[in-house]
Order: structure tokens, then C-alpha cells, then sequence
């Protein structure tokens, strides 16, 4: 069945989408056979603390306002409605459930893969699922197994080191983060006291 629809999911918290996501979906789309990206909004990590954690519907908004000129990609809130915390493993068979008819790949970064061992059925995401790993800066120089497995593809991507944390403190404390925005991101924030 290889006419499926095939679509990347990029799950995050998005608090905020900032350009580095946009650059690295685009990268995706335009260097791979996948026809949409997806970017699945967490409604929490149980890895991250949650004060800082904008609302799940303003962080859909974000997402959604940021990608409105890019055809290709959508905005996902299928976690909304998932028992809390979510998985990826469940969030995957829910949806390979809900459109049998589209063939679904993850999207994570280099970082990641050096856990991947600590996410619940990692065995199962590794033979149901392809997983595209983005580069990142990184100080472990040990090559990772995972790399080996034929589901797992590396990707030439630009590394952006851009990170939500740091534009969150930046508008803590006052600094213009308009060029690491996408501009209507950057109009939605500007008006608000999000972050502030």
C-alpha cells in the first residue's frame, strides 16, 4: 500500500512555535516523501515543569496562526482529548486507527534518540514507525545504536538553536524576540501578557 498518504508528526509543546519549527518542517516537507507535516500540540509532557506552559487551546492558536501561508502542514489537538500524560506510542496507534488509509512517521530530534530506550513500548514505535531524527548540537560523541535501525533516518537538516525557554525569558524580561517569531505569532504575544 504504498499510495498512502504519508504524514510527518512533530509533536511539541510548542510554548511558543517559534521559526526554528517552521524552518525544520519545511526542511522536512521539501527533502522527503512526506505529503503533510504535522505538528501534534502536548498537552503536557510529563518530562517538562508546566508553569511556564501556556494554555493548550493559545498554544494551538500559535501553531495555527504560524503555519497558515505553509499549505502542507497542519495543526494537530488529537492529544487534547488522550488520557493525560500522552505517550507517542498511544497517540500513534489512535490515529493509525482513525485514517487506516494514511502512513504516519515520527519526528524527533538527535537528542531524543539517546532516550528513546525510556519511552513506554519503544520496541513497538521502532518496527511500526519510521522515525526521522533532525540534528542537534549535542556533547555526547557516542554514536547511537538506534541510528543503525532500518526505521530510523537521519536527516540533513540546518540545526537552529533556537529554544522556546530562551524566548520565554526573553520576554520576561523585555528583549524584542520579533526575528525568532513568525509574525503573527509575534502580533499574538505582543498583545498579551503572555510570558510576561
Amino acid at each position: 500500500m504504498e499510495n498512502r498518504k504519508k504524514i510527518g508528526l512533530f509533536f511539541g509543546t510548542f510554548n511558543p512555535i517559534h521559526i526554528g519549527h517552521l524552518i525544520l518542517g519545511n526542511y522536512i516537507l521539501e527533502n522527503s516523501d512526506m505529503h503533510e507535516l504535522w505538528f501534534v500540540v502536548s498537552p503536557q509532557n510529563p518530562l517538562k515543569d508546566k508553569k511556564s506552559l501556556l494554555r493548550d487551546h493559545n498554544r494551538l492558536d500559535m501553531v495555527q496562526l504560524a503555519i497558515k501561508n505553509y499549505p502542507k502542514m497542519r495543526a494537530s489537538n488529537v492529544e487534547f482529548s488522550l488520557p493525560v500524560p500522552s505517550y507517542t506510542i498511544d497517540t500513534l496507534t489512535y490515529l493509525t486507527e482513525k485514517y487506516p488509509d494514511y502512513s504516519f512517521a515520527l519526528i524527533m530530534g538527535e537528542d531524543n534518540l539517546g532516550n528513546l530506550h525510556k519511552w513506554k513500548n519503544h520496541e513497538l514505535l521502532l518496527d511500526r514507525y519510521q522515525i526521522i531524527v533532525y540534528p542537534r548540537i549535542s556533547d555526547d560523541k557516542t554514536k547511537n545504536d538506534y541510528l543503525q535501525h532500518e526505521n530510523i533516518h537521519l536527516i540533513d537538516a540546518p540545526i537552529i538553536e533556537l529554544s522556546a525557554t530562551e524566548i520565554r525569558n526573553m520576554i520576561k524580561s523585555g528583549k524584542n524576540v520579533r526575528p525568532m517569531l513568525p509574525p503573527e505569532v509575534f502580533e499574538y504575544l505582543d498583545g498579551s501578557s503572555f510570558y510576561k
